[in-house]
């Protein structure tokens, strides 16, 4: 009865009551139009119709006016729901309706205009998963003081829960029982260990973020049998490239490599080969390493800790494509012609064995530096040649639009006892930009070879911006001053290179190539291809990295399955029509995860070497101005908040229009791009915040500058 309901409300935008949906399914008796009453409110339950106060029916995704999301509540206690393909709707503190951070709710826009708003109808699914907090005591009793402060709710903890706990201890306390509107009865399930432990700091914000560090005894069960040498029984149907000068290139501290190239000239074309680690051979589906695997999607970089995809016998043993020893492979060798044009290709299964494991440092001595290391004498040719390769690929994707926003990133360098000793910006040069066009042009191909043949797989999607948000960047970008030449009346990427162009000479680069990242579309997993916007490529996917990614893993899997086996049957393919969607979906969400996890370590680890540089003067840039202050970065990123009320000498106004604190009197202004000097006034590792005051030098500079 569903079906047929969903079927009938298919192309009708106007709801309708539920004698009106019974005579267009054309019944006629009591019973039947019983059975449609219970099938709608089943329908509304699940969030498929939409029902109203007159109590009129009509599809969710016919309603406009009606949004289904998960929301995010941030520390000010307002929030969004995010919304696939449109803007996040905006929700006021007090339009809420008892939703919490991470509930999937069922919002109604209230106001329509650049900046849409709503209110919470309906929490459809209330999402807690296992949360992190600290052991505190009050009144000579045990508390759990929550990490997470978006997470409005109330705890009730039985005494005996808090056993062999003690004040500082990091827990991770398990939901058990709702009491009533945000209060719920809840039990400690783990000690991860004293807040001041080495590394506790970082696995409390794993676990935050549901990041399993542990894989269970089922999959320690099964590596009992995985090997740590490749047999000869497994070579059977595959290339031997063994013979081939085949290298890896990768951080010097890298151990679970999964990438090789190698290269070779025939007349007029280059020959790429880029052979990726076979992990699909080890973890297969239905089996507790691949059921692991697909819950964690992504192995998570946290500082120097590695919390893997998948254990690590198999990411830095008999999967990773160490030096001098066989490996399992499938290979994407390609002709590339002078234009950077693959012209043909083949995919296969194969075998190598790595002849150098090599470092971007190294690498990039060579080819940039004509600094050539012990042990690499033999390979600089074929370095030179790639780098030659290289560039011609680099210049045929930026011909087509490829976007390089080149933006920085910091690294946080930590002691023998995980403290964090110093912030350092990690280098990108031409050694790292190789690797990733060779692995971009190798994604390219897989991707249109199995979208050529129009069969289900996993893609990774990147579409247009929305116009609203590129032309309020554009109007900011006036603000500052600046007139642009380039006009974005088509978005298309070659006019967002052009407008990126544009601004590389201009003093506040970084922050306005930031700002213009942060107007598009976040890129994704999907079983459906819309092409990359930001690489200007018409069908893309991650092939390159299953070690650390599950939808690479699983494009492995549909390549032996399409290629290898050729297996076209219409239940395979039947299966992985309906199964990547899930995939797609839930890989999309662990990344998520996963950066949002890497982002909070590098907050709270900047905090932490910040503590110990109280009272330093430093010089910095502004980079946002709200109107409770603005934030400094310093050269090495560390980014801090010079709040409204620590500016002396007058009361400073929040201007939006010129992106600005002004003075009342004096009308000294602070603006984003501005260079200024302060002094690191405070900063707290447990709330990873850091805070500035403007330096009394800069502050007497400004008023003496006011004065002229």
């Amino acid at each position: 009865m569903k079906e047929d309901i969903k079927k009938v409300l298919e192309n009708i935008y106007e709801a309708k009551e539920a004698i009106e949906i019974n005579d267009l399914l054309e019944l006629k008796t009591a019973e039947e139009y019983k059975e449609v009453v219970t099938a709608l409110e089943e329908l509304v339950e699940e969030c498929i119709v939409y029902k109203s106060k007159k109590e009129k029916y009509i599809l969710l995704k016919n309603c406009p006016s009606m949004k289904l999301g998960r929301l995010t509540v941030n520390k000010k206690g307002y929030g969004f729901v995010i919304l696939e393909k449109e803007d996040d709707l905006y929700i006021a503190s007090d339009n809420l309706n008892g939703a919490i951070h991470d509930d999937i709710v069922l919002a109604e826009i209230i106001r329509n205009g650049v900046k849409k708003e709503g209110k919470v109808l309906k929490i459809v699914r209330r999402e807690i998963n296992d949360m992190v907090g600290e052991i505190i005591v009050k009144n000579n009793k045990m508390y759990v003081d929550l990490d997470d402060d978006k997470k409005d709710i109330d705890l009730v903890i039985k005494k005996e829960s808090f056993k062999n706990c003690v004040p500082g201890h990091k827990v991770i306390i398990r939901l058990k029982k709702e009491l009533g509107p945000k209060k719920y009865l809840a039990e400690v399930v783990r000690i991860l260990g004293h807040k001041d432990d080495p590394g506790v700091d970082i696995l409390s914000i794993a676990y935050k973020y549901a990041i399993e560090t542990e894989f269970g005894k089922e999959v320690e069960k099964e590596l009992l049998d995985i090997p740590t040498e490749v047999d000869s029984k497994e070579l059977i149907g595959r290339t031997d490239l063994t013979e081939k000068e085949i290298v890896t290139i990768d951080g010097a501290r890298t151990k679970d490599i999964d990438d090789a190239i190698s290269i070779e000239k025939e007349e007029n074309f280059y020959i790429l080969g880029v052979h990726i680690a076979d992990v699909s051979h080890y973890v297969k589906e239905n089996t507790a390493l691949g059921d692991a695997a697909y819950e964690r999607g992504t192995s998570c970089y946290l500082a120097d800790t590695v919390i893997p995809m998948i254990p690590h016998k198999l990411s830095n043993g008999i999967c990773s494509l160490n030096e001098g020893v066989i490996r399992l492979t499938m290979s994407c060798v390609m002709k590339i012609d002078k234009k950077g044009k693959v012209v043909s290709y083949d995919i296969f299964p194969s075998y190598i064995k790595s002849k150098k494991k090599m470092t971007y440092e190294a690498v990039n001595d060579i080819i940039m530096r004509e600094i050539v290391a012990p042990g690499y004498e033999s390979f600089v040719n074929m370095l030179k040649e790639m780098q030659e390769l290289a560039h011609i690929l680099r210049k045929e994707k930026e011909s087509r639009g490829y976007i390089d926003f080149d933006l920085d990133e910091a690294e946080v360098v930590q002691d023998e006892e995980g403290r964090a000793i110093d912030i350092i910006k990690r280098e990108r040069e031409d050694g790292e930009k190789l690797i990733e066009d060779f692995m971009i042009t190798a994604n390219e191909t897989v991707a249109n070879h199995i979208y050529h043949m129009d069969l289900p797989f996993i893609y990774r999607i990147h579409g247009t911006p929305n116009n609203e948000k590129v032309d309020d960047f554009v109007n900011l970008v006036k603000l500052l001053g600046y007139e642009l030449q380039t006009k974005i009346t088509d978005l298309t990427s070659i006019s967002m290179q052009k407008l990126l162009r544009e601004l590389g000479d201009k003093e506040e680069f970084s922050i306005l190539s930031s700002m213009l990242l942060r107007s598009m579309k976040k890129a994704e997993y999907s079983k459906d291809n819309i092409g990359h916007f930001g690489l200007a490529s018409k069908a893309y996917t991650h092939f390159t990295s299953p070690i650390r990614r599950f939808p690479d893993l699983t494009v492995h899997r549909l390549l032996k399955k399409y290629l290898v086996e050729k297996d076209l049957s219409m239940s395979t393919i039947s299966y992985y029509d309906s199964a990547l969607v899930e995939i797609a979906e839930h890989s999309s969400m662990k990344e998520v995860g996963s950066v949002n996890a890497e982002r909070d370590v590098l907050d709270m680890k900047m905090a932490e070497y910040m503590e110990t540089h109280i009272g330093e003067i430093h010089e910095g840039i502004i980079t946002t101005v709200t109107n409770f202050g603005f934030f400094v970065e310093l050269p090495n990123m560390v980014e801090g908040l010079v709040h409204v009320s620590t500016l002396k000498g007058d009361f400073y106004n929040y201007i939006p229009e010129k992106l600005a604190m002004i003075g009342s009197n004096t009308k000294i202004e602070y603006r984003i791009g501005d260079k200024v000097k302060i002094k690191v006034t405070a900063a707290s590792k447990a709330t990873a915040q850091i805070d500035f005051e403007i330096a009394k030098e800069e502050r007497e500079e400004k008023q003496d500058g006011n004065k002229k």
